[in-house]
């Protein structure tokens, strides 16, 4: 008998609409990012709107050396759910588990969850860049959706699987 099993890290452990406006952005953005290049355009767009150019760049800059660093030295490719999908997957409950303890001043925590994502040596350089990438969450006021539209096919960016988040649905 063959079981079928969802990859690891990306069986459904919740719902977007159930995490706070940090976790929610951190699990969106990290989604967006994955997607490609139309992805990456909105997040960038939505720094620079919401935070001006100068920090709209800063943050960007950190928020693509945190997802650099974990893709490269992750434990594991990251598992996403697609960009509108309604669930959140345990990689991604990890994730923005792992920016809100950061940006809210709980360095141990966070250093403990950013074992799970990265090899040990790297866990206090990602921590720092999710302490400043959650506070710029936590500036731009984003806010939990209350809802999920399918204003995006989610589709799954092209050839860099190996180093990048595996969208499941």
């Amino acid at each position: 008998m063959t079981h079928v099993h969802a990859p690891r890290g990306g069986a459904p452990v919740g719902f977007i609409t159930e995490l706070d406006g940090v976790e929610a952005a951190s699990v969106i953005y990290l989604r967006l990012w994955s997607d490609g290049p139309k992805g990456k355009h909105a997040v960038r767009q939505d720094f620079e709107t919401s935070l001006g150019k100068m920090h709209g760049h800063k943050a960007l800059t950190s928020f693509e050396d945190l997802y650099g660093l974990c893709a490269l030295h992750g434990r594991r490719p990251l598992m996403r759910h697609a960009v509108n999908c309604k669930c959140v997957g345990a990689d991604e409950a990890c994730f923005a588990n792992f920016i809100a303890a950061a940006a809210t001043g709980q360095r141990e925590d966070a250093m403990m969850i950013a074992t799970l994502l990265v090899r040990p040596d790297f866990a206090p350089v990602i921590t720092g860049l999710a302490r400043d990438f959650g506070l710029t969450l936590m500036r731009m006021n984003v806010q939990a959706p209350r809802t999920m539209t399918s204003a995006s096919k989610g589709q799954p960016g092209s050839g860099l699987q190996a180093q990048h988040p595996v969208t499941l649905h």
